[in-house]
């Protein structure tokens, strides 16, 4: 089980002297979401196998095999951009889709240009030019990236892009300014570095049947793919018995046997998940997803807790489109799925203007029938299309994209959180007031009032501001709750301590949605106790595997010789899948940070120190990993070496609350107390809700300025008054202090809330022996 690690303090008697080890950062599985189709936008992470996918090579026979039964789908399909998701790159390509760059990217002291007929990227700076050969096109719907062979069999990114809409080129990571895992937010990713490696990155939804090959021994790649592009096989599945039987049957007569999926006889779900193991900002479980198989025993998914989304679930960097959709009342009503608009090569299905709502029937056919009625706009405007306020295009990285939320305009939500609505997109020479206005007239029914409602938990909760907590708890276990909204708040509360959250996750382990279930299984580690504990035991025999690796993940401590019979039997197997999940991909220093953090909590600290120093190899810029591994020095009592791990985290983010909080214990343990407080107020100048850092300050001055440490010890208990021990210590210092009526009424109030709490009582014993009676 994983427990929280504050320093602490446990009777009068200790006061003055810093307890417990090295605090750790949280140790649950840190969701790397490297690049996908873009450079720029946090994507689908999908976990290629080192070997070779589940199928045989030889299933698969490639999409030129499906043309002689299927020219007229090979042409949809070949032409589309699934079809050509990559493709070489050719003097033909550059003539048709490219124009010459006419400036220079500089990016540093570097310059950077394509030059289209030599098929090159020169680089130019003080050192002198070289050229990085242009390969493979990635993209073209807006935009189109360009891969070079690097070493160690590497394919890169290169620097310049082409924006397809504006017919420009640009930067590519500039272009969409991101914060990665390990760095800070906002922080440009150097194009050299492993988020725009193909081989680890965007490979994913860009060509088929691909094994990444890496080793780990030389960190080299042996990257192949049957084909470039998202091909036929990729959705039906290795065609080769369905060629043969086909072949040995007679002209006009129907296949004896299929042997191949078929999206018509899918359920929607089955549809909807083939579509969304592209199409989602998600966390890969497992080497290969299949056709027919179900998300979720194959991907975790992003939700709200990540930046990128405003509160109220707009996007605001690239999403990939399944988050959003999962907010859609046409999801939830169970009748719709993609092919629903959207063909299987990708195309829309519903372009042409008299056919424009036609997506909406038959479900809203009394509103297809009528439109100006319901839009308020003229007949042949854009804004009487159904998709042009409930699903209006912003764009990130030059990307654009749809909300597929197909939630209504909520300018009120751009009033209050900035995020987008249909109306101003449109109406971009008037403000979210005016919109707010117009949408308030013609809906006298105050539609927006939920979206705000949840936004502001989603919101508060990203700031850890708990004064909703009671409203947001009661949230998650409505029948009407959103998923997507339900799983970020649990994900959120995370940050919190507050013991009325337990309670609501021990419900919420049972919630009919596998995203949810897995975000309270995960959180649950977070408040010990024999409730949890078998809350996480049971949670192994999940149907999904998302919720069963969740569960292993919190179970990780858990001492083995406790288990026995059928739930060993499930633990085991659940821990199996964890530990697959997080090393599917040991090319990622997120795989080795996390195995770390496994063996940290198992207690093998040697062990977990050799996997950070693998993640840091791999990324050492991790601050992540250079604060885990002093936890596991100092577990071993190597206090220099814990030292120096966080002299590197700090060298690297000076402003790392974990960093400097841990490191101002590492002193106080060293008996250097003036550095001590330093490094304890640069942690809670960066995490003001660090409510540790607050406590150990009030121990650190009390010993020369008592009201100082009142203050300090005043606002650890404010931060968490459900934790007994810090209130007691603010009650033993206002007693130091003199001021036994306030120590006195703090008390009462502990063993008010706190009855077992008997430090308290014993405290408050003490001081009413001393006290002169009334």
């Amino acid at each position: 089980m994983k427990q929280r690690k504050d320093a602490t303090m446990k009777t009068a008697r200790n006061m003055g002297k810093l307890y417990g080890r090295i605090s750790s950062v949280s140790l649950t599985v840190i969701l790397f979401l490297v690049i996908a189709s873009t450079a720029t936008g946090t994507g689908l992470a999908v976990a290629a196998d080192t070997a070779s996918p589940v199928s045989s090579s030889a299933d698969y026979t490639g999409s030129k095999s499906c043309r002689e039964c299927h020219e007229k789908f090979y042409q949809l399909w070949s032409t589309s951009f699934h079809g050509l998701a990559m493709q070489p790159y050719t003097a033909a390509l550059a003539r048709e889709k490219l124009t010459p760059q006419k400036d220079d990217v500089v990016i540093g002291k570097l310059k950077y240009r394509a030059d289209l007929t030599k098929g090159v990227v020169t680089e130019s700076g003080p050192k002198g030019t070289k050229q990085c050969k242009i390969e493979h096109v990635l993209g073209g719907k807006n935009v189109y990236y360009f891969l070079t062979p690097f070493t160690k069999g590497r394919l890169q990114t290169l620097p310049v892009a082409y924006d397809v809409n504006k017919k420009e080129w640009f930067d590519t990571a500039a272009s969409g300014m991101h914060h990665f895992p390990g760095g800070e937010r906002g922080q440009t990713v150097n194009w050299k570095e492993a988020p725009y490696t193909f081989n680890t990155a965007c490979y994913s939804c860009h060509v088929s049947q691909l094994s990444t090959n890496y080793d780990p021994k030389t960190d080299t790649y042996h990257t192949v793919w049957a084909e470039p592009g998202i091909n036929c096989e990729t959705c039906h599945g290795p065609s080769a018995e369905h060629n043969k039987i086909a072949k040995a049957t007679p002209e006009g007569q129907p296949l004896p046997e299929l042997r191949l999926i078929r999206t018509k006889t899918m359920t929607k779900d089955q549809r909807n998940d083939l579509c969304s193991s592209c199409h989602a900002k998600g966390i890969s479980l497992t080497p290969e997803y299949r056709p027919k198989e179900r998300f979720f025993d194959h991907f975790d998914l992003v939700t709200l807790e990540d930046a990128d989304f405003y509160p109220d679930g707009r996007d605001l960097g690239e999403n990939y489109t399944l988050t959003s959709w999962l907010m859609s009342p046409c999801y939830k009503s169970g009748k719709i799925d993609c092919i629903q608009c959207h063909t299987s090569s990708g195309r829309y299905r519903f372009k042409a203007e008299d056919k424009a709502n036609e997506a909406c029937m038959p479900c809203h056919e009394t509103k297809v029938k009528d439109p100006t009625t319901h839009t308020h706009h003229k007949a042949d405007g854009p804004g009487n299309k159904c998709i042009s306020c409930h699903m209006p295009m912003t764009s990130f990285a030059r990307m654009n994209r749809t909300d597929h939320s197909m939630l209504p305009p909520a300018p009120a939500a751009t009033i209050q959180y900035k995020s987008p609505n249909a109306c101003n997109l449109c109406h971009t020479d008037k403000d979210a007031a005016w919109a707010d206005t117009y949408v308030r007239q013609w809906r006298t029914r105050d539609y927006q009032a939920p979206f705000l409602k949840r936004a502001s938990f989603v919101d508060a909760a990203r700031k850890r501001d708990w004064k909703q907590l009671p409203e947001m708890l009661a949230y998650i276990q409505t029948k009407d709750r959103d998923e997507v909204f339900a799983t970020s708040l649990i994900r959120l509360m995370r940050m919190s301590s507050d013991e009325r959250i337990a309670p609501v996750l021990l419900i919420t382990v049972k919630d009919p949605s596998p995203l949810v279930r897995s975000a309270a299984v995960e959180a649950l580690a977070l408040w010990p106790s024999r409730e949890t504990v078998q809350a996480l035991l049971d949670a192994t025999g999940d149907e999904y595997r998302l919720v069963r690796t969740r569960a292993a993940t919190g179970l990780a401590g858990y001492p083995e010789e406790r288990l026995t019979g059928e739930v060993k039997t499930r633990v085991e197997k659940a821990n199996k899948e964890y530990l697959a999940f997080i090393m599917a991909r040991p090319d990622q220093w997120t795989s080795h940070y996390n195995m770390g953090n496994y063996q940290l909590d198992r207690g093998k600290f040697k062990e977990a120190v050799a996997s950070y120093k693998r993640a840091l190899k791999l990324e050492p810029g991790a601050t992540l990993a250079m604060v885990n591994a002093s936890i596991a020095y100092a577990r071993m009592g190597e206090t220099k070496n814990a030292e120096k791990s966080l002299q590197r985290a700090l060298k690297t983010s000076p402003d790392n609350a974990a960093a400097n909080f841990n490191m101002g214990l590492v002193k106080a343990e060293k008996n250097e107390p003036k550095q001590a407080e330093t490094y304890l107020k640069k942690a809670i100048k960066a995490d003001p809700q660090m409510a540790q850092a607050a406590y150990n300050l009030c121990v650190i001055t009390a010993k020369d300025r008592i009201n100082e440490a009142v203050t300090w010890c005043r606002k650890a208990a404010d931060l968490r008054p459900q934790e007994p021990r810090y209130a007691y210590t603010l009650a033993f210092y206002l007693n130091q202090k003199g001021d036994t009526d306030n120590a006195i009424k703090t008390l009462k109030g502990i063993i008010q809330k706190h009855p077992e709490y008997r430090d308290a009582q014993m405290l408050l014993g003490e001081i009413s022996k001393k006290s002169p009676k009334p």
